[in-house]
């Protein structure tokens, strides 16, 4: 695989999901969580897609309960909850694994393409973002402590 548009996901309610159809666009993808101290980041999340939107930005949201068992619930009440509390508009993903063996496709070429600290190719926590550009390649790794707010610079140059 060369580019994020080679990859494809199911939405958070079951349906193919073709990431080539984001051509052009740049891409923050995170994986997140319901219940964990970084959840209130899909507020700055979903302020970014309002914000960047129109102009290409596009949110991916893939659930993930593989840290601390922090997203136990199904996709239903994952959709719910993002909704609910955070007013999420952005497209969320189905749950996914982000490490390990059984790690979802698109993540084992994240980790590859941009390894975070040290080079270590594992997500270490919920709300690790990447931002892709228009071009389907990685431009940058955030770390979960990273705020949303704080990505603004890099994406107004990814939509340049």
């Amino acid at each position: 695989m060369s580019s994020i548009h080679d990859f494809d996901a199911l939405s958070i309610d079951g349906k193919p999901v073709s990431l080539a159809q984001f051509k052009g666009k740049p891409l923050l993808i995170v994986n997140t969580a319901s219940a964990c101290g970084f959840t209130p980041q899909f507020g700055g999340l979903e302020k970014l897609h309002k914000t960047y939107g129109g102009r290409g930005l596009v949110v991916l949201g893939f659930p993930c309960n593989q840290f601390g068992s922090q997203d136990p619930g199904s996709n239903d009440e994952i959709a719910s909850f993002c909704q609910l509390n955070y007013g999420v508009t952005f497209p969320m993903m189905e749950k996914v694994n982000v490490n390990g063996a059984e790690a979802h496709p698109l993540y084992q070429w994240l980790t590859a393409e941009a390894p975070g600290l040290l080079g270590s190719k594992a997500i270490k926590w919920n709300f690790t973002k990447f931002l892709v550009g228009k071009d389907g390649r990685v431009i940058k790794r955030y770390a979960p402590h990273d705020a949303p707010e704080k990505l603004a610079a890099d994406i107004e140059a990814a939509l340049a």
